[in-house]
């Protein structure tokens, strides 16, 4: 008798959590007593009033949805002025609002590597940007983390257009990347380069600007920079900022933004309202740089193996992937929400708990943190 369909799928579950690899899904309330370290809330502007009142406002003038491609009717007037407010907030010639940072990214290295381009992809990079050179027509050489040599000699293999791609901040270390460096390398070789900033804008640079600005690459002609709206911004999207005619060939060639229903509004009027925030506020950006710097003291204080953030992220070391889960669920049965990073979502193969400073988090709630997370600590 011949099996179901399905019945793969048994045994890779199976395998999943022989390895410790089991995820689920647990929804959370609207209100919880929980401290959260898990979320990537950097500002702590998802529940401001004025960007909660941002996204309502926009709800009630354009409907609950953009409904439509951008293309199409998913275009509003408000999508506008967040693009020409991101692009010059970051200093880029123009900026294109896409429905989420994976989109964003998918869209960048699709269409900025065509047929017989090289991608050169750090080890590092985030899922997203990993996807994107899967799908592009280019050919994808993964470099040497952080490794502005390992770029260099990977272009120099190489005759025609080619593009380096890397994450300003890694969302796993919170390790920056040298940017400056790439971008210096790629110039030597006439490639591109392509800067995912979501862990970056508003936590680095001038008042929050990001990397690329902080690096001195805003409005560079061959940097193309991705961001996303859900993190420092504390809405949901994400957007592509660069030269003029990268932004008008990706309106005409991605297809993450061609076929895909424009950003909500509401998502869309909670960012502007985030970026005019931080706009008055800069010192946001310097709070939450601040605040991952305590943590990491705290934590190397209690002997944890923690890595020294440049943005927000702390990571701190687990001996397993049992180990890592283990201790995420006693920190949560002690009060405390932080994030658990297993193979596959980290490239070394080393699980971790991954924590996120915020710019509202005060030196009692870092110390609780800390104290939860040293009292939990497996043993190595």
């Amino acid at each position: 008798m011949a099996s179901a369909p399905f019945d793969w799928i048994d045994e890779r579950a199976r395998a999943r959590e022989r390895a410790g690899l089991v995820r689920t899904l647990r929804p959370r309330p609207a209100e919880t007593a929980l401290l959260d370290l898990a979320g990537n809330d950097y500002l702590g502007l998802a529940r401001h009033p004025e960007v909660t009142e941002g996204a309502a406002a926009a709800a009630r003038r354009w409907g609950g949805g953009a409904t439509g491609s951008r293309l199409v009717t998913g275009t509003t007037e408000l999508h506008a002025e967040l693009e020409r407010e991101l692009a010059d907030f970051c200093g880029a010639e123009a900026a294109l609002v896409l429905s989420s940072g994976y989109a964003a990214n998918l869209a960048a290295v699709t269409a900025l590597a065509p047929h017989g381009s090289l991608i050169v992809s750090d080890a590092g990079n985030h899922a997203s940007l990993i996807d994107g050179c899967r799908l592009a027509r280019g050919t994808t050489q993964v470099a040497a983390h952080a490794d502005p040599d390992a770029v260099r000699k990977a272009l120099g293999g190489h005759d025609g257009p080619a593009i380096a791609v890397t994450d300003s901040v890694f969302s796993v270390d919170g390790d920056a990347a040298p940017l400056a460096a790439l971008a210096a390398a790629c110039r030597e070789f006439g490639a591109g380069l392509l800067v995912d900033d979501a862990h970056g804008l508003g936590v680095l640079g001038d008042g929050g600007r990001g990397a690329p600005h902080a690096a001195g690459l805003a409005g560079a002609p061959d940097t193309v920079v991705t961001v996303t709206l859900s993190k420092s911004l504390g809405s949901q999207g994400g957007a592509v900022l660069g030269p003029a005619r990268v932004i008008d060939h990706l309106v005409n060639t991605a297809r993450t933004f061609i076929f895909d229903t424009g950003l909500a509004p509401a998502a869309a009027g909670a960012a502007l309202a985030a970026l005019r925030l931080l706009r008055r506020e800069p010192e946001r950006a310097r709070r939450a740089r601040a605040a991952a710097a305590r943590l990491h003291g705290l934590l190397v204080g209690e002997g944890l193996s923690a890595v020294r953030p440049d943005a927000a992220v702390v990571s701190v070391r687990a001996p397993s992937p049992d180990a890592a889960v283990r201790w995420a669920a006693d920190c949560r049965e002690a009060g405390l929400a932080v994030g658990c990073f297993r193979p596959p979502s980290v490239p070394d193969g080393v699980s971790r708990l991954r924590l996120t400073a915020r710019a509202d988090l005060g030196e009692a709630q870092l110390a609780e943190a800390v104290r939860v997370i040293s009292r939990t600590a497996p043993d190595a």
